[in-house]
């Protein structure tokens, strides 16, 4: 593979020397051969420009679900990566949320493989008990050498104590993650939206915000006895944050995420009853999503994720109260983002936490692996049903306005271009 990008502004904060600047980059056999400010195009190189062209490391996104293994209807491992791909994410962090439920090292290979030859690539969670029971903890160190970068169950609350008191304490002689949903069952009761206005006027069970900063503050005690890495993934109300806060400050080893649709939309959205908005943790009060932006503003909040959940037409569009939980977002998360945070902010979320998941980190300079996305931060659009490349077409930003557009991914050696 040989290419030449031509007119690029590259966007890398952490390069001052190249941070905004316009560049030609060459690429040879996957690897960045020459940075400069013009290069000579030659036969035998494929040429690449497109309209006010920026570039960037290829962008992470630490929490996605497809279907496959169990659920392909929904969407398949190589759609769903081609959908990331064309989203800009050279890696993404996949769900246990598959059938079966990947909790044993075979499950892990398969998944690590499934991307062996593409542009982006399967970095995969493991269930963190068997069969994601809450009973028994898995093979989290036999996974971990699979290629697991961290323990979850997925959107399923932790009601055992001692489950993660342990899972805590094992996994800290091999360095692993432990994920942790943060909601307690027991104060959700049959809540389906988030508890207050919305939820009495429509007459639909609420979700208090309680039910997720309890379980939060009981985790935390966990990790402060037990030590370890505690990833708690999409919170989503203000007290949350200020909980977390305080936690980091006392020196606690624990990260989290917020959801995008968290960041974009109150529960206020709810008055049709359309169960697009469906999602989980709910969507909560305009106050809620302010707090949240100040998180992620003041680092509180580690990651932003586009929780991509693809559904079927029976799983969602059906009464709300049966519907299942879960939106798609990839396509929109780039849009949204630099619409809410602005260009440098947005890249700087997106191209972040490789390090902390032990992913490899590629630089943009000469000798290095090309990672890179390619994109327009300025172009307008909107994302409509027949423009998505999804399989599944549950996604609550069809119709919004977003802001900048990929062009697509080079990496792997591989390209995904428009």
């Amino acid at each position: 593979m040989n290419i030449l990008i031509k007119s690029a502004i590259i966007l890398d904060q952490s390069n001052a020397k190249l941070h905004l600047k316009k560049k030609d980059l060459l690429i040879q056999n996957g690897i960045i051969k020459q940075i400069a400010a013009e290069i000579k195009p030659e036969a035998t190189f494929k040429t690449i420009r497109y309209p006010n062209l920026h570039v960037s490391l290829g962008w992470l996104d630490t929490g996605v679900s497809f279907g496959e293994p169990g659920f392909e209807e929904r969407e398949t491992l190589e759609n769903g990566l081609r959908v990331a791909a064309m989203s800009g994410f050279t890696d993404i962090i996949l769900n246990p949320d598959t059938q079966p439920i990947p909790d044993n090292n075979s499950a892990i290979s398969y998944l690590k493989n499934a991307s062996r030859n593409t542009a982006t690539k399967i970095h995969p969670l493991g269930a963190l008990s068997v069969n994601s029971n809450g009973i028994d903890l898995a093979e989290l160190y036999d996974m971990s050498k699979a290629g697991a970068i961290g323990f979850y169950d997925y959107k399923k609350p932790l009601t055992n104590a001692n489950l993660l008191k342990i899972a805590l304490q094992y996994t800290q002689g091999f360095k692993g993650k432990v994920f942790s949903f943060p909601m307690d069952n027991s104060i959700r009761g049959k809540g389906v939206v988030n508890e207050g206005e919305v939820s009495t006027k429509l007459g639909l069970k609420g979700i208090p915000n309680l039910a997720e900063e309890l379980q939060i503050m009981r985790d935390l005690f966990i990790l402060e006895y037990t030590g370890g890495e505690l990833f708690i993934p999409t919170i989503s109300t203000a007290r949350s944050v200020e909980i977390i806060a305080n936690a980091k400050k006392r020196g606690l080893n624990v990260h989290c995420s917020v959801s995008i649709h968290n960041l974009l939309y109150s529960d206020k959205v709810l008055e049709d009853f359309d169960s697009v908005y469906k999602v989980m943790p709910p969507l909560r009060t305009d106050k809620d999503n302010k707090a949240l932006l100040k998180g992620l503003k003041d680092k509180t909040i580690d990651f932003i994720t586009s929780d991509h959940k693809p559904l079927t037409i029976d799983e969602k569009r059906i009464e709300f109260d049966n519907a299942d939980y879960g939106s798609i977002g990839l396509e929109s998360t780039f849009g949204i983002l630099n619409r809410l945070l602005g260009m440098e902010m947005a890249i700087n979320f997106l191209t972040k936490g490789r390090q902390y998941f032990n992913i490899n980190e590629n630089l943009i300079a000469t000798d290095k692996i090309a990672n890179l996305c390619l994109f327009d931060p300025h172009a307008e659009h909107i994302l409509t049903s027949e423009q998505s490349i999804s399989s599944s077409k549950n996604s609550m930003t069809f119709g919004e306005k977003l802001v900048g557009k990929v062009y697509g991914v080079i990496a792997n050696n591989k390209t995904n271009l428009t």
